[in-house]
């Protein structure tokens, strides 16, 4: 069984944090907001990154970031879900504010682990760190992977149960399991933009014409201007709370 420990335990698996990344959809390594904060996450909040080894090799990791949540200009959960939550992390760490919850930011496993179980493991040894800081809640931007349909809003997706009255969606499942809420849509979690040459490269699709462009692997269509030369993803989480 992987061993789970905090990065700041094992610090020399800080290079390695994207040994599999390519496990996300190409396209999704281009927003500017993650490409900017996402690889300072583990350098500065080491204690809330959680990693999971077996035989010295990286199998699983998770990243989570610490905010101050609700202030006087805060007051609800940002429908810029994940880009906004890295910048309000990094905001409240140059300017020397006192974070009281955490944000989960990413939850990543091997495929050659995946279905063992270790989502559950990942998530639970990322709520004792954060939990350990003395932070009330941990969030999370979740991105439910199970939509297969483009077009359903996911305002409708969310609500989605199966018979024993859990989500259909399998991360959300998980959060649920482990105790967390299901809060809201985040409408603009992540917005990916282009040039329709880009997209073509991103995604192997011809982006020839305007209109919507369903990607696999995108949770909504991607919106092309062939006229403007210039393509757009505007991808919604879903806002998870785990009180703590």
């Amino acid at each position: 069984m992987p061993k789970i420990t905090t990065l700041a335990e094992r610090p020399e698996y800080l290079e390695r944090m994207y040994d599999f990344a390519d496990a996300w959809p190409a396209f999704m390594h281009n927003d500017p907001i993650g490409n900017t904060f996402m690889g300072q996450v583990p350098a500065h909040f080491p204690d809330q990154c959680v990693i999971a080894t077996e035989n010295g090799e990286l199998v699983a990791h998770g990243r989570s970031i610490p905010f101050v949540f609700p202030d006087e200009s805060r007051t609800e959960l940002p429908a810029g879900g994940w880009d906004r939550v890295l910048q309000w992390g990094f905001y409240d760490l140059r300017t020397g504010r006192t974070p009281n919850v955490s944000s989960a930011l990413e939850i990543l496993i091997r495929p050659s682990h995946l279905g063992r179980g270790l989502s559950h493991e990942l998530l639970a040894a990322m709520r004792d760190a954060v939990r350990a800081k003395g932070h009330s809640a941990l969030y999370a931007p979740v991105r439910p992977n199970g939509k297969t349909d483009p077009h359903q809003p996911m305002t409708e997706y969310v609500q989605q149960r199966r018979p024993d009255g859990l989500p259909v969606d399998p991360w959300l499942r998980v959060h649920v399991r482990s105790g967390g809420e299901v809060v809201q849509v985040a409408p603009r979690s992540m917005v990916i933009a282009g040039t329709l040459e880009e997209w073509r490269r991103w995604t192997g699709l011809p982006f020839d014409t305007s209109g919507d462009v369903v990607v696999p692997q995108a949770l909504v269509p991607v919106h092309a201007d062939v006229t403007h030369n210039h393509a757009v993803y505007v991808e919604p989480n879903v806002w998870v709370r785990h009180d703590l």
